[in-house]
């Protein structure tokens, strides 16, 4: 079996000098024009995982490996934000195949976090949002982030601030405001992230909320909103009356 080395040497295949069997090549130069063709938006998951693992894979039929492994992790988010060790217990995914698919992780999640720091919320929203889901929606355990804004509402700073259990996180409202003022922040947006996929406020983060809200008030920052990530949607505190 090649080693971890001989493996990568194989990414930088093409359909003429794979040696794969002339079916999959064609099959693999038909999804690739499609690609190219009409963009990804057409295609489902399990073929977009295909063009990704193609350049992993080169010589064999890796649609079965790209299905089972939306079947596990329901999605591409799902594959790709999916730790090693979870890749791994899935057939056929080695630690190469692995770590391909978490270095197309981080890519993702450094792009979205680009497009989100260093702009407007209020014209970059979507942005901040597609983030927080790619960073935190697929965690196993409640993850609690604080966005730090200047006098204009620009993202300055995006700190978690606390890791907990799969159904609670320890969060000080003391200790946000007290980040807050060492980063001369004007504004927060707390976010933190359900585990189950629920993202409905419970009767707990209702009150931490309001918490760091009156902590806040007392010390002139603005707390702008509570968004709880879940499995392809959010909940907004100020959305639904919570403050």
């Amino acid at each position: 079996m090649p080693d971890f080395h001989e493996q990568t040497a194989l990414f930088d295949e093409t359909p003429s000098s794979s040696g794969a069997p002339s079916y999959l090549a064609d099959h693999r130069a038909r999804l690739r024009d499609r690609f190219v063709s009409g963009g990804a938006d057409p295609l489902p998951d399990y073929e977009l995982l295909e063009l990704l693992l193609f350049r992993i894979v080169p010589r064999r039929d890796v649609k079965p490996l790209a299905r089972a492994l939306i079947d596990r992790f329901g999605d591409m988010g799902g594959v790709l934000a999916a730790p090693m060790d979870q890749l791994t217990a899935t057939k056929g995914i080695g630690p190469s195949i692995a770590l391909e698919l978490k270095i197309s992780d981080a890519v993702v999640r450094r792009v979205l976090r680009r497009r989100a720091l260093n702009r407007p919320i209020v014209s970059s929203w979507q942005a901040l949002m597609d983030y927080c889901h790619a960073t935190m929606a697929r965690e196993r355990t409640e993850r609690f982030r604080i966005l730090f804004l200047d006098t204009k509402n620009v993202l300055i700073a995006d700190e978690e601030q606390a890791r907990g259990t799969v159904d609670h996180v320890p969060v000080y409202p003391r200790e946000v405001v007290k980040r807050a003022l060492e980063l001369e922040a004007k504004a927060l947006i707390l976010v933190h992230n359900h585990p189950s996929g629920d993202p409905t406020p419970s009767e707990a983060d209702i009150i931490m909320t309001r918490q760091i809200a009156e902590a806040c008030a007392v010390l002139g920052l603005t707390l702008h909103d509570h968004v709880i990530i879940g499995h392809g949607r959010e909940v907004s505190f100020r959305a639904e009356g919570f403050l």
